[in-house]
């Protein structure tokens, strides 16, 4: 992979010239050597994907070259500096036995690219630093650690941050844009409390808003009629296990669906429940949701503002839980933003530009 001009046979002998010549002014571009065991681990740096190299040239302002183990960064100081944490930050990560994936790359280069930018500010050389933390630092939270399958780890810092909430917290509220993880991760610290035997079973349900909660009319017994509205959450399940551990967990009734609609009069003891697509339910619903909540019990709630099916949107119990229970002791908000989108990197985009015309529709009621 090459990202420059050609460079020389000998990269390490250009190096050693550049640092017996010191720079004569401030602007003489400042050089970087690296070399690794092989070509294919300082790939793995750069998720395999050679557009990588480029997208980390444009967003730090520098040149670099690479060739078979060995990488060079030129440019600016600060900007190289930059690219040199990027590159131990990327390399502390693999190390440690964490897959760079794309996302996992361009989160670790926007943190590091903003270090940058506030070192540079003179008010910001002290006092300030990014939101976040650095990629090794993020993957040291892990979730179903010691199966077959690969642990499940925060991909950003809210994640982070909504994990840690997860723990702390008997009732956590997810609340963001789709493809932020909210409901994945809901899903994979159930799994961990039931793997570990801190709860006996979980809980999944969800308001059938399209159905109008007339759920009889729909052919197949009560599991059949739900199992659509759920299918979110038994994907994320069937990517987190074994195949035969997901079956015997649903065969001995470790895990039960059942519609929001159902779950009146019913107490949860010991017990990982998990609320998804929250804005559809009613207020009436959400209060005798979070009502269900028994012994040595946890209860999870996600949803997305956004997306509200009800009419008028204003009956949304999550909308009125955001705004009743902000304060309450031992209930936690954590807030998703676009910039925490795992999907694909244009999904953020694309939910920046609708945010934005949900704003301009606001400030311009008449139109």
């Amino acid at each position: 992979m090459q990202i420059s001009q050609p460079q020389p046979e000998h990269p390490s002998e250009s190096a050693s010239a550049s640092d017996d010549c010191p720079a004569s002014h401030e602007n003489t571009p400042t050089d970087h050597l690296r070399h690794f065991e092989s070509a294919h681990f300082l790939q793995s740096l750069f998720a395999n994907r050679s557009d990588l190299f480029s997208f980390t040239s444009e967003t730090l302002g520098i040149t670099i070259t690479s060739r078979d183990g060995w990488i060079r960064l030129r440019g600016e100081e600060e900007q190289v500096r930059a690219a040199v944490r990027l590159l131990d930050d990327l390399e502390k990560s693999r190390r440690a036995g964490e897959e760079i994936t794309p996302h996992s790359f361009r989160y670790s280069l926007r943190y590091h690219s903003e270090t940058m930018k506030a070192l540079q500010t003179d008010t910001a050389k002290s006092t300030s630093s990014p939101a976040g933390e650095p990629l090794n630092e993020l993957v040291k939270t892990k979730l179903l650690a010691g199966g077959t399958k690969p642990p499940v780890t925060p991909r950003t810092s809210t994640q982070r941050a909504y994990i840690e909430a997860l723990q702390s917290h008997d009732v956590s509220f997810g609340i963001g844009p789709a493809g932020t993880g909210k409901t994945y991760l809901a899903m994979a610290f159930a799994l961990d409390l039931l793997k570990n035997r801190e709860v006996d079973r979980i809980l999944l349900t969800r308001p059938a808003v399209e159905a109008g909660e007339a759920l009889g009319f729909l052919p197949g017994a009560l599991e059949e009629k739900v199992l659509p509205y759920l299918r979110p959450l038994y994907d994320a399940m069937n990517d987190m296990l074994d195949g035969s551990e997901a079956v015997r967990f649903v065969e001995k009734n470790l895990i039960e669906i059942a519609p929001l609609a159902y779950m009146r009069g019913r107490t949860l003891n010991r017990a990982c429940v998990i609320l998804d697509e929250a804005q559809n339910a009613s207020r009436e619903q959400m209060f005798m949701f979070l009502t269900r909540l028994g012994e040595g019990s946890k209860c999870i709630v996600t949803g997305d503002p956004s997306q509200i099916d009800l009419r008028p949107k204003s009956r949304s119990g999550l909308l009125e839980a955001m705004r009743l229970l902000a304060h309450v002791e031992g209930i936690s908000f954590t807030q998703f933003e676009a910039v925490d989108v795992v999907r694909h990197p244009v999904v953020a985009r694309i939910i920046d530009a609708y945010e934005a015309r949900s704003e301009e529709t606001v400030s311009q009621p008449g139109e």
